[in-house]
């Protein structure tokens, strides 16, 4: 049976891992913050294209992590091997969807007003030079995590990130090196610095492949392969539902962006802090959830049922604990942590009062992606995303633009603006952590498939 210590245990060397790669965008957001609020203003917008996009994508590839763990289970080491070859061609195909948008991203940029600002288009440009490796080592390290695996990962993103920091601090404000010289690019050096370290870290974990021993039984490197339809087509029934209830998810939150942009640079600028750092809040339970999410996989494909329900019950309820506690610690540090990023008294003052949402929601923001992990080991993945489309579209987006611009005239003062946006994302979450908490309690009392 799975205890709390050993999914702590693993949902720590995933934190680690998570952490570091997030860090990418906390060291981007800090480093510009004390640059200037057009810097910010330039990342904040070119996310919002880019971090739908990036993450719908990678969620595809997360199915990769129930099929793995399942196989794992059952003793298949042969199927573990030739699920991450297939899960390799799968990240080629996504890639091909992908760099349009991040190439040609001039419609999406006109809802913001900036769709001939030269620095976000190269921004983008370099975001799509990262797209292929992004995706690849995803297939790497989902077949990790699949595995109970996941410091794999996290070793080598926490070196990507120091190597991240350094190519930053070089290329944002310039570096002058006897007779080399590196011109100051500003917000997009940041771009420049991911894409070099996103083909870095996929070297990395192709060595890792061949070297590691642990890894061996399951021949990851036995021989290429052709696209094996069935297995693609399995892949992708689990995983295009997982990528599209995290583009509902993320760009309902990101979109909020491209509103707020109108609202001034000063705004925008607040709102970009408090979304880098509920990002930084966000990988607790996230990681607690990728490690239940396998072992709960593990379990089903070993037949015992009733582990696995005990499993994930377990995970959720130490998300929810946690990420409570977390949240009462954010809100009464919130004036230090701003002080992190920012020395400017207006965006300071704006990024603190939209810290009391991203503190009152970290409880159902922990159970609503716990829940969604679990039940993805169950293969339950279309039902979660019709919640989320109508929870955080319709409550959340919608909801969060009328009070934001007091459309009906009843908004109080202190919801107008960006606060509306983020009480409305707050009330979306929530409804929809309790339904996925109810789905799955349903489930997990069925027969293991």
């Amino acid at each position: 049976m799975t205890s709390a210590a050993s999914l702590l245990r693993l949902a720590g060397s995933v934190l680690i891992g998570q952490l570091a790669l997030i860090g990418f965008g906390v060291a981007d957001t800090m480093m510009l913050g004390r640059d200037s609020a057009a810097s910010l203003s330039v990342l904040a917008v070119a996310q919002a294209v880019f971090i739908p996009l990036s993450l719908a994508l990678s969620g595809v590839m997360q199915a990769l992590i129930p099929r793995v763990g399942q196989h794992f289970g059952a003793g298949r080491a042969l199927d573990v091997g030739h699920t991450f070859r297939q899960g390799l061609w799968l990240a080629l195909g996504l890639t091909v969807v992908g760099l349009p948008p991040l190439l040609w991203p001039q419609s999406l940029l006109t809802i913001a007003g900036l769709s001939r600002d030269h620095d976000v288009l190269r921004y983008l440009g370099w975001l799509a030079a990262a797209l292929p490796a992004n995706l690849l080592f995803r297939a790497y390290s989902a077949t990790n995590q699949g595995l109970s695996r996941p410091w794999a990962a996290a070793r080598l993103q926490l070196l990507a990130l120091a190597v991240k920091i350094g190519l930053n601090a070089a290329l944002i404000n310039g570096l002058q090196f006897g007779d080399l010289r590196i011109a100051a690019q500003g917000a997009v050096g940041c771009a420049a610095a991911t894409a070099v370290v996103s083909w870095i870290l996929l070297g990395l974990g192709w060595l890792d492949l061949g070297a590691s021993r642990s890894l061996r039984p399951y021949a990851m490197l036995r021989g290429w392969e052709r696209p094996h339809p069935p297995t693609l087509l399995a892949l992708l029934r689990l995983g295009a539902p997982i990528g599209l209830s995290l583009l509902i998810e993320v760009s309902a939150f990101t979109l909020m962006a491209l509103f707020i942009a109108r609202l001034g640079d000063t705004v925008l600028a607040g709102h970009q802090i408090t979304a880098n750092f509920g990002t930084v809040l966000y990988m607790l339970p996230l990681s607690i959830s990728i490690a239940a999410g396998a072992v709960v996989a593990q379990h089903l494909g070993a037949g015992h049922a009733v582990a696995a329900r005990r499993a994930g019950a377990l995970a959720i309820g130490l998300s929810a604990t946690l990420s409570a506690a977390l949240g009462l610690a954010v809100w009464l540090l919130r004036a230090p942590i701003v002080a992190l990023y920012t020395h400017d008294a207006a965006v300071a003052a704006v990024a603190q009062h939209l810290f009391l949402f991203i503190a009152f929601a970290q409880l159902f923001d922990a159970v609503q992606v716990t829940s969604a992990f679990v039940l993805r080991a169950y293969h339950i993945a279309v039902i979660p995303t019709l919640l989320y489309g109508v929870m955080l579209w319709g409550v959340g987006l919608a909801g969060g633009y009328a009070l934001a611009f007091d459309t009906t005239g009843l908004t109080p003062r202190w919801l107008q603006g960006a606060a509306g946006f983020w009480f409305g994302n707050s009330t979306g979450l929530s409804l929809a952590a309790l339904g996925l908490l109810l789905l799955f309690a349903k489930a997990s009392r069925l027969p293991a498939s």
